[in-house]
């Protein structure tokens, strides 16, 4: 059985590709570059992108990540990681029904009340050129942000470290990875401590670093 793994590690493909390194799996990388970075996607000798015919015939939506599971193709980069956990199990998958609601639960959160506001941290974050940022709309995630950051906060500190309790998860590789969105504005985690620790114990994790690697050797 074979798992590949299409899309580059600059982009929502972190997810999948800390994932697999979480569930020490075996799996073929395809790094499909979005199509937006290149000045001309269609051309004979540019990169397998977004828009390569190759690529379309797996997802014709032509969105990364998408992963191919001997013969199950997935393609949104929160759902990925739940089921690779749920497959492959082990204390990095949630643990009955309760936990797997959780999980479930942190992913949607991740997906609805942080990621539409660290996006736009991430892509006007203000230690970019003054013609790149957009200061009004950073200001507006950041207030957005707050309360979620809060939420947060009561659940970290009132259990056992993680989101699913004492242990790290699926649930809090998915909520970290969207929340490394708004470190590029550290005065938002000033308030919240717990979550500023857990971060930093998700991302000192070896397969976080990994992926990181990866995303420091691909071109900006």
């Amino acid at each position: 059985m074979t798992l590949t793994i299409y899309g580059v590690a600059r982009s929502r493909t972190s997810r999948v590709l800390w994932t697999a390194g979480e569930l020490g799996l075996s799996y073929e990388h395809i790094p499909v570059i979005q199509a937006r970075r290149l000045a001309d996607p269609d051309a004979p000798d540019a990169p397998v992108n977004t828009r390569s015919p190759a690529f379309l015939k797996v997802n014709p939506a032509g969105q990364i990540p998408t992963i191919d599971d001997d013969g199950l193709i997935l393609t949104e980069s929160l759902a990925i990681p739940l089921y690779l956990a749920r497959k492959h199990g082990g204390p990095f998958a949630p643990n009955g029904l309760a936990e797997e609601a959780r999980a479930t639960n942190w992913a949607l959160f991740a997906a609805t009340q942080l990621e539409p506001h660290t996006i736009v941290i991430v892509f006007h974050r203000l230690d970019l050129p003054e013609d790149q940022r957009n200061e009004a709309a950073v200001a507006a995630a950041m207030r957005a942000l707050k309360p979620r950051l809060r939420e947060l906060e009561q659940v970290l500190a009132a259990g056992g470290g993680y989101l699913l309790g004492d242990r790290f998860t699926v649930a809090d590789l998915l909520v970290a990875e969207v929340l490394r969105y708004a470190q590029p504005a550290p005065e938002l985690f000033e308030a919240t401590p717990a979550v500023t620790d857990w971060l930093t114990r998700c991302q000192s994790r070896p397969a976080y670093k990994a992926m990181q690697a990866l995303r420091a050797a691909e071109p900006a």
